[in-house]
């Protein structure tokens, strides 16, 4: 008795043991910043338009993972937001049998005109990226001035109805030791739940180093001189990239995404689609598969089912950084999606 590609790829379980239940899409590799940890200051490339995933492309692959046991879906870019009728996809990829929860992380530029309608098709939780909270620093590390725009972004977020907002802020030595403190407040005073990022090599001018790298624990000590103990969080999903933890007092919620310093890769369950359909096993990998290829050539599901399982079972142990033969990946961060 022949079993079905269902049956026969899932789980989508690794050679490591890891079950990937987690897909982050970017819909778009373009952006309205230029953040210098992500993108070129000037004279981007962008992916044509005709080769970028179609909204039923998308939702015909999500719908072939989610029958393989993938239940958690983030939008990214890019920037999310600037492709047209957002949306529109966010209520399709709800609309999915398995499908339990459909997030986005943006940054928050466009979020004011979009919250409303985002909220009403179905988002369920949004990841806001914010690396500094006074003017100058942001336009420093984002070329762009656009502040006022993101802080109104969230306050409309939260006006729309979303709860447990999070603001992304990657740190960065030099730049945002001075922000560590006004962060905290604000978590504490507005409710947001913050999450600290470690700078990662995967800026589009190779200017990382790892001594520029703000680890997540020196941050917390900044925190507790000035706040109080931060005290651990309740970690019900021990995949998730954040430890979390809380002020003794009970007032404000901090998370420290530390890749760079602590290495989560062993509990990650993650796979990644890029905007022009390449599924990606590790936001690190040297290696594609080419799911467009398989859409728009006739392929079944079947073989697209074969394709991500293929792409899991190529998953190395971790990303590498601290290993001397590391190589960076040949894109950049707004190119593989965040």
């Amino acid at each position: 008795m022949s079993t079905s590609w269902q049956e026969r790829y899932r789980p989508l379980v690794d050679r490591f043991g890891r079950v990937h239940t987690n897909l982050r899409i970017a819909v778009t590799d373009r952006c309205n910043i230029r953040c210098f940890y992500c993108m070129p200051a000037e004279n981007v490339v962008f992916r044509p338009r005709h080769e970028i995933l179609s909204f039923e492309e998308i939702a015909r692959f999500v719908r072939v993972v989610a029958a393989l046991g993938v239940n958690k879906l983030r939008l990214t870019g890019g920037e999310p937001l600037v492709r047209q009728g957002l949306p529109e996809l966010v209520r399709m990829l709800s609309a999915i049998p398995g499908i339990h929860e459909v997030a986005l992380t943006t940054n928050g530029v466009l979020l004011r005109e979009q919250a409303a309608a985002l909220k009403a098709a179905g988002l369920a939780r949004l990841n806001i990226s914010l690396d500094a909270l006074d003017a100058d620093t942001f336009r420093r590390i984002t070329r762009r001035d656009v502040y006022q725009r993101v802080i109104e972004g969230i306050y409309a977020a939260r006006q729309a109805g979303f709860q447990r907002i999070r603001i992304n802020a990657v740190a960065i030595r030099g730049i945002t030791e001075e922000q560590v403190v006004p962060f905290g407040r604000f978590a504490r005073e507005e409710g947001f739940e913050v999450r600290f990022i470690e700078y990662m090599p995967l800026d589009a001018e190779n200017h990382w180093e790892r001594r520029r790298v703000l680890p997540g624990e020196e941050i917390r000590r900044l925190l507790e001189a000035e706040f109080g103990p931060l005290v651990p969080a309740p970690r019900p999903d021990p995949s998730q990239p954040a430890v979390d933890y809380v002020f003794a007092d009970g007032r404000g919620r901090i998370g420290f995404i530390n890749p760079v310093s602590e290495p989560f890769c062993h509990e990650c369950n993650r796979l990644r689609l890029t905007a022009e359909g390449q599924v990606r096993n590790c936001l690190f990998s040297l290696q594609e598969w080419d799911a467009r290829a398989v859409l728009r050539g006739g392929g079944t599901d079947e073989q697209l089912a074969a394709l991500v399982f293929e792409c899991i079972q190529g998953k190395k142990p971790g990303h590498g950084i601290d290993d001397p033969d590391f190589l960076r990946p040949h894109r950049a961060m707004y190119q593989i999606g965040g």
